[in-house]
């Protein structure tokens, strides 16, 4: 496996962020705005669908760095669509990475705590053995591979429950649902950690200003990057509720009124791990750097919803 080779001082390119308008791209944005100069797509000018257009959009930036924050992520509707996930999560992955070692550079990609099956008692370390349960999961299990087996230089950070003020995810729905709802049923025998885009975005602009200024930089590989700690989804829940109760957010239900329930009568069309805990022992280390435990990005975000009044809207 190839290692990262470090830029001489002063020497720096463009940081490509494909998949800019996302949730995480956002935040991608702004935090590598301050490594480097950006150059930043969305699906409009670079949908990962097609490999002309990523090819055309590589080949005229000619970025130092690819920052691939794109993704086909609609789990359950990616069991009937499969071929389309596969291109977006697999496919494209794999071609970035062949542009990126073209041009000498670096392919950054992020992948998720779906390509474990959930069974193990303990978090998961990056080289426990994969097992997807289902298409979203295959197919970003199959983007892993084929980053890797260009064999350019390159660091796929997996993640897991993922949110943040842009796009749909857990916390904005239960924080909506709980000012119309009096109850609530949510899915107690899941366990991971709750993880902000923010977190995901300082992390890379981090390993990315090191790797172009010249610092040491991480070897290629799998990362696991998660927020400390671990809750199930009902706890998730309650703590979003209790939360907003605290600043005086008016709701309709109370935390004694979202009720455990199993996966199974939640009803997905996918499967999801049982286990979503990731051990980020490694990129601790590699980087020398502590990861704040899951309630301070939850509270984080939520008072910027609060005080924005975008929870509202």
């Amino acid at each position: 496996m190839r290692d990262l080779e470090s830029r001489p001082d002063g020497e720096t390119g463009a940081i490509l962020v494909v998949g800019a308008h996302g949730q995480l791209g956002v935040e991608l944005c702004r935090s590598l705005s301050l490594v480097g100069r950006l150059v930043a797509v969305g699906r409009d000018t670079c949908d990962l669908a097609s490999a002309e257009q990523i090819v055309a959009t590589v080949r005229s930036v000619k970025p130092q760095v690819i920052v691939n924050a794109g993704g086909y992520t609609a789990v359950d509707a990616a069991e009937t669509s499969p071929e389309l996930a596969h291109a977006v999560n697999a496919a494209a992955p794999g071609l970035l990475a062949a542009e990126a070692k073209a041009l000498g550079g670096l392919m950054v990609h992020y992948s998720t705590d779906y390509v474990f099956d959930g069974a193990k008692a303990s978090p998961y370390l990056e080289d426990d053995a994969t097992a997807p349960l289902s298409v979203y999961g295959r197919s970003k299990l199959d983007g892993e591979i084929a980053v890797q087996n260009v064999d350019a230089a390159h660091w796929i950070f997996r993640t897991s429950w993922v949110f943040g003020l842009q796009g749909g995810n857990f916390l904005k729905s239960i924080a909506r649902a709980a000012r119309s709802r009096t109850s609530l049923s949510v899915v107690a025998d899941q366990v991971g950690a709750p993880t902000p885009v923010s977190l995901l975005a300082d992390v890379t602009a981090l390993a990315v200003h090191r790797y172009l200024n010249g610092a040491s930089p991480m070897p290629s590989g799998v990362y696991h990057l998660t927020a400390q700690g671990e809750t199930n989804w009902h706890g998730y829940a309650r703590h979003i509720v209790e939360t907003l109760a605290a600043a005086g957010v008016p709701l309709a239900v109370k935390p004694e009124d979202i009720l455990p329930i199993a996966a199974a009568e939640y009803g997905s069309a996918a499967a999801r791990p049982a286990n979503s805990r990731l051990d980020t022992s490694k990129l601790r280390a590699a980087l020398n750097i502590d990861l704040p435990d899951w309630r301070e990005g939850v509270d984080r975000v939520l008072a910027e919803f609060v005080e924005g009044r975008r929870l509202l809207g």
